[in-house]
């Protein structure tokens, strides 16, 4: 089993509080996913988010639709979360979200821990597909935190 590590940082011209309470509020992972995954929220329980919220949502990968549900294993706002898939398409999806104060705004980082199914074959997918698709995904969502926070 290979386990990949994706990691993310940006700079918003935000206070820390402002850009931890857009994250904070999960009907926002709309706004941050592509439109070509279909993301649909099903439920947040328990709503408002904290540690231990289940997070159930729908997405469509290529032709392939899917159901995901992540837990929320930490939560210390406004600096850190982390979301952990419980169910869906990975083996493996930890995903830290940290934020800190730096020259006025906010620098976000993403760290995801991932692996795949099928081993030999999930590292040929990973290397043909999803590797791209991962970078390509937060690249939309770098975009969509510009315009949200207008930098």
């Amino acid at each position: 089993m290979a386990e990949y590590v994706f990691r993310a940082g940006q700079f918003v011209p935000r206070p820390l509080e402002e850009v931890f309470a857009f994250f904070a509020r999960a009907e926002n992972l709309e706004e941050l996913t592509p439109p070509w995954l279909h993301f649909r929220i099903l439920e947040v329980s328990p709503n408002p988010i904290r540690k231990g919220t289940f997070i159930r949502y729908r997405l469509r990968w290529r032709v392939f639709p899917m159901g995901w549900t992540s837990e929320i294993i930490a939560w210390e706002p406004p600096h850190r979360f982390i979301d952990l898939q419980r169910k869906g398409p990975y083996r493996l999806w930890h995903h830290e979200h940290r934020f800190e104060e730096e020259a006025g705004g906010t620098r976000i980082f993403d760290e995801v821990r991932y692996e795949l199914p099928f081993d030999q074959l999930g590292q040929l997918v990973h290397k043909l597909k999803v590797r791209h698709d991962v970078e390509t995904i937060f690249e939309f969502r770098r975009q969509a935190v510009d315009r949200v926070f207008g930098e």
